[in-house]
């Protein structure tokens, strides 16, 4: 049954549950099994990707033993929506704290991740005394998929690049009633909250980043001309110009493609194992714990997380209508934004780069939080939600509308 919002010009809201037909996973596991495969490559490192035993042993536990409906019936324990913003459908997912002074939270993912990556951190962020927190914690979270994304839309047109979606996710917490909130997020995510910060809609007090937007411009444009990094550098910075460097060399050309040809990677549309190739090859520290993972080792990952996550851009063929995001983007990944609202900042260890106190501090005036974690990665929030959780609670504490 539909429900309206009682908002001025009251929208439509369209309850969502996610709900895979049994031939579509019986299709899945035929494919899977139907793989021709390339032989290993020549080396015995990571250097040319994502290698192929890692990929093997996540074929053989996709097509034997992983179960879908575990992580589909997860997805489906939280009040899930579809709204039409700027003609096109958005799903998210819309879980109310039981504490009446929660603090509104929208939770942005990036690319390769989904809403998948943030599940593990709903529960305690809305229920905070079931998790360690005090009641004065707890946050309302809202999880969009972006267009082209999950059970979001596809563009048919251009234009939904970073900027587009940061005005529809201001409308889209405008639409939920929220008149106060704030905003999280990491890779695409950590631009798109950097853009609502720069844009300061109405209502929006203050963001988290785990992927702050605070490369300075010169050193951004040393590192992708391959020039000597700037004089006058420290030992920080420079460890960070020589990082930058060596993911520009070796790590970014997936963003290349499909910021210049998204559409010529049918492969990855047509074959599971194509896409996992794909997706699984991020950064090589994320690659290199994916790796572990299916080597057998525990790490902050499992392998139904990462078969969750692969499994949900498989069934929604969202492997090409994702990637058009770097096509649409016309911004910097690293640089200032120009946010002028209050920002929390965590840097942790295996991300991209580690941005120095100095940086952050110049690209966000109103820095009211920064700290380094001793461990997570590039996907913080899935890998290491006890920290990034408590990195949402301390950071943003003093937005509470009790503190104002």
């Amino acid at each position: 049954m539909a429900i309206t919002v009682e908002t001025p010009g009251d929208t439509l809201l369209r309850p969502f549950r996610v709900e895979v037909p049994e031939a579509d996973l019986e299709d899945l596991k035929a494919r899977i099994l139907a793989t021709r495969w390339p032989e290993k490559e020549t080396v015995d490192d990571l250097s040319q990707g994502t290698p192929l035993a890692t990929v093997k042993a996540l074929a053989q536990y996709w097509a034997t033993e992983y179960d879908w409906r575990r992580c589909e019936a997860t997805i489906n324990s939280f009040p899930q929506f579809i709204t039409e913003i700027d003609g096109l459908d958005i799903h998210f997912l819309h879980v109310r704290s039981p504490h009446a002074d929660a603090l509104p939270v929208l939770v942005c993912h990036g690319w390769p991740g989904s809403i998948v990556e943030q599940l593990k951190i709903i529960e305690p962020l809305t229920n905070p005394t079931a998790h360690g927190g005090q009641a004065s914690d707890a946050f309302h979270v809202v999880v969009p998929s972006m267009p082209g994304y999950g059970y979001s839309g596809k563009p048919a047109a251009t234009g939904w690049d970073p900027q587009h979606i940061a005005r529809a996710w201001a409308e889209l917490m405008k639409r939920l009633g929220y008149d106060r909130y704030v905003a999280t997020g990491g890779d695409w995510g950590g631009q798109i909250v950097d853009l609502m910060g720069a844009q300061a809609p109405t209502g929006l007090a203050g963001i988290h980043t785990n992927f702050p937007g605070a490369v300075r411009d010169d050193v951004s444009a040393a590192v992708f001309s391959g020039s000597p990094p700037p004089a006058g550098l420290d030992d920080q910075e420079s460890r960070l110009y020589e990082k930058l460097r060596e993911f520009w060399a070796t790590d970014v050309f997936y963003a290349l493609e499909m910021a210049t040809h998204p559409q010529s990677l049918y492969g990855i549309a047509d074959s599971p194992i194509g896409l996992a190739g794909w997706l699984l090859d991020h950064d090589a520290t994320s690659l290199a714990l994916i790796t572990r993972v299916f080597a057998g080792q525990a790490e902050g990952l499992t392998r139904d997380d990462v078969l969750d996550n692969l499994t949900h851009y498989w069934l929604t063929n969202t492997g090409i209508s994702s990637g058009r995001l770097y096509w649409e983007n016309k911004l910097s990944f690293f640089g200032p934004k120009g946010v002028s609202v209050p920002v929390a900042v965590s840097i942790f260890p295996g991300e991209l780069y580690q941005a120095p106190k100095s940086w952050a501090e110049e690209a966000y005036p109103n820095l009211i939080h920064y700290n380094t974690l001793d461990k997570g990665g590039h996907f913080a929030a899935w890998e290491q939600p006890a920290l990034y959780v408590d990195e949402l609670r301390v950071g943003l504490r003093s937005l509470r509308s009790h503190h104002v």
